[in-house]
């Protein structure tokens, strides 16, 4: 979305979800709030996480540290 309107799909961005609620990257037109970035919000959470989503943030998983035996072995001498 832009100041001359929107150019995807012949026109018209869709709405945001509810999904994109409290998200920064919005604007308000004409009584309908669109995304600034994504013309078809619902396609970007459709595969997890909207990857410019400034309201939530990524969980990041702490990786496990594996131990490699042989070194083991070795420290306990």
């Amino acid at each position: 979305m832009s100041k001359k309107g929107c150019s995807f799909n012949g026109g018209s961005c869709h709405p945001i979800t509810d999904l994109c609620n409290g998200c920064g990257k919005t604007v308000e037109y004409s009584g309908i709030v669109y995304c600034l970035i994504f013309p078809d919000p619902a396609a970007k959470w459709s595969y997890g996480r909207c990857s410019g989503a400034t309201h939530s943030k990524a969980e990041i998983k702490a990786m496990e540290q594996r131990i490699n035996p042989i070194k083991a072995s070795k420290r306990k001498k």
